[in-house]
């Protein structure tokens, strides 16, 4: 089988990989399994160690639930047993023991001069490689703050874990940076399938937020690793759904623009809850405390929310459960919701490392549950349960929320496993995502949102004319200019050509400093030198031009037919007024800005 692939199995071209790997390797190919197969393999494993570390941080929350309360169960019982002292302070100790480990964090990261250890950035502006102390210390600082009841959700560090994991597998086998990042994107994959049971949403979440395009080469590893990640999960004990989601009701047709309503809603409230979010991080960096008691006093006012309201503890999972399956007021769900989004923004806002996903959530299903008993309540005869409603919502407000509504309704699909749902929840998370694109609404993902500026960059690039690049241009002199200003200009300003422009600025041609120096050789030629001017030593049409309207694609092509560094630009062809030059670097560097990233 001839090898016209990339990477070779020769040990001559490879001498870092190990023998065993490229006996395997070419035992592989002599079976005929091409490079993408083998990824497919390496993502099965990946699939595995997701849902082992998913497993294993969730056992590790359990631990220390057991040691602060010794019990197990949820957060929200947790808090119920604690005494109101309790609910201030265990918060506000877990919050400085949080901040202490997160500076050891930062520590470790200058020492060792590695990068951020986020793996969506190691994914797509990295080379896939994620330190391994540096993710371990924040992890554990994430362990400290959900285990004493912060806020926040656990997914953020199951996620990081088995992407780390992935990371840690691909060095192991020596994975190039391209196929390393791909692997990590497995394993965040498989974290994600592992955490929601949900793993063709996962792989969605990984293809439209981490990697930004569907291309099978790559979604096809990723579909592996989750749904892997998922059978592993339910393999191994105490598996058991994150959402006992009710049989979705039959919708009524009368019923569809209510649901689009929803979808409005969500649309435009999701954007202020990301808003929160970032005014809580502004003002507690503002106030200029270490991190350890910024974090510390991040869970003391939470605390003091949760003394009025228990339900704040933890990432709301038995909260939403009960919203789904029992009758709540309207009021106490409007109180809940409130006092949850407030503890959420101080322990986000604190510098609490976990995610947001499973909060967001929350909020949806408690804003679709008040907008079904509001629709109930005035239309009792032709509308659904008002769990229906918090269903669609939770899917409006994340796809609203991550700006990606595909991996949103799949979500919550693949959470009721019922085709009832589809049509509701397709239109209102369509909806609620172009509501808050709309209004320019924030992304939860700064990887979202970094890659739409890029984009909008690159739409106005595509759409730049020469006359963006134009810059002044030092060097031109008018077709009288004597000899000794010539050659002074050329001395001043170490270029090869001279613009002359007549009276009305408009552009005559360039003096060639090539053609002034022949002159100062030649003796006899050097005697008569002064007395002429630059309309003598004038070349008419000898460089090119860019005009002002010209695409850069245009103007490219001028450049590669010279050999200099700029060119003059003039208004037009038919009214040459000399406006100044385009650098070759500028036109390379809107190139480059236009390219990058697609």
């Amino acid at each position: 089988m001839p090898e016209t692939r990339s990477e070779s199995i020769s040990e001559e071209t490879e001498p870092s990989i190990s023998a065993w790997r490229i006996r395997l390797r070419r035992l592989l190919h002599s079976s005929g399994f091409s490079e993408d197969h083998i990824m497919l393999l390496w993502a099965a494993a990946a699939g595995v160690l997701g849902a082992v570390a998913t497993v294993g941080f969730r056992e590790c929350i359990a631990l220390v639930q057991v040691a602060l309360s010794g019990r197990h169960g949820s957060f929200v019982d947790m808090a119920d047993s604690f005494a109101w002292p309790a609910r201030i302070l265990v918060p506000a100790a877990g919050g400085v023991a949080a901040g202490a480990l997160l500076v050891w964090a930062e520590r470790c990261s200058r020492s060792s001069k590695t990068a951020n250890a986020d793996y969506m950035e190691a994914v797509s502006i990295g080379d896939g490689s994620i330190p391994v102390r540096q993710t371990l210390i924040r992890s554990l600082s994430s362990l400290v703050t959900i285990g004493s009841g912060g806020s926040i959700g656990r997914e953020g560090s199951m996620v990081q874990l088995a992407a780390l994991g992935a990371s840690g597998l691909g060095r192991f086998a020596r994975f190039p940076a391209a196929r390393l990042r791909l692997l990590v994107a497995c394993g965040a994959a498989a974290g994600i399938a592992a955490a929601y049971n949900a793993p063709i949403a996962g792989a969605f979440f990984v293809s439209e937020i981490v990697l930004g395009a569907i291309v099978m080469k790559n979604f096809g590893p990723v579909v592996v690793a989750a749904v892997v990640s998922n059978i592993t999960m339910r393999s191994l004990p105490g598996y058991m759904p994150v959402f006992a989601m009710p049989e979705f009701p039959e919708i009524r047709g009368v019923e569809i623009p209510l649901f689009v309503v929803l979808g409005l809603a969500a649309g435009i409230l999701a954007p202020q809850f990301l808003r929160l979010l970032q005014l809580s991080r502004e003002q507690f960096r503002k106030t200029g405390l270490p991190l350890p008691l910024r974090l510390g006093l991040g869970g003391l006012l939470m605390g003091l929310v949760s003394v009025q309201a228990p339900q704040v503890w933890g990432n709301g999972y038995s909260v939403v459960n009960s919203l789904l399956h029992t009758d709540w007021l309207w009021w106490s769900v409007l109180a809940i919701v409130l006092f949850k989004v407030a503890a959420t923004a101080l322990t986000v806002g604190s510098g609490a490392v976990g995610g947001i996903f499973t909060p967001t959530l929350f909020v949806g299903a408690a804003l679709g549950i008040l907008f079904g008993q509001g629709v109930h309540l005035l239309w009792p005869a032709a509308t659904s349960a008002p769990f229906a409603y918090a269903m669609v919502g939770m899917g409006a407000f994340l796809a609203a929320a991550t700006s990606a509504p595909l991996m949103a309704m799949l979500m919550i699909f693949e959470m009721t496993l019922s085709h009832q749902t589809l049509l509701p929840l397709m239109l209102s998370c369509v909806v609620a995502y172009f509501t808050a694109a709309g209004i320019g609404g924030l992304s939860m993902y700064d990887i979202t949102s970094r890659r739409h500026r890029d984009e909008q960059a690159r739409l106005a690039l595509r759409g730049s004319h020469m006359r963006d690049l134009i810059k002044p241009a030092e060097t031109v002199l008018p077709l009288d200019a004597s000899f000794a200003e010539l050659t002074a200009m050329f001395l001043r300003h170490p270029v090869k050509y001279i613009y002359i422009v007549d009276q009305e600025n408009h552009y005559c041609g360039a003096v060639a400093l090539q053609d002034l120096t022949s002159s100062l050789l030649d003796k006899a030629a050097t005697e008569s030198a002064a007395a002429r001017t630059a309309a003598d030593f004038l070349r008419r049409g000898f460089l090119h031009v860019v005009t002002a309207d010209m695409s850069l694609a245009e103007g490219l092509q001028r450049f590669l037919d010279h050999q200099g560094e700029r060119l003059p630009a003039i208004q037009s062809l038919e009214q040459p007024l000399l406006l100044g030059a385009v650098y070759k670097t500028s036109l390379l560097d809107a190139y480059f800005r236009l390219d990058r990233g697609v």
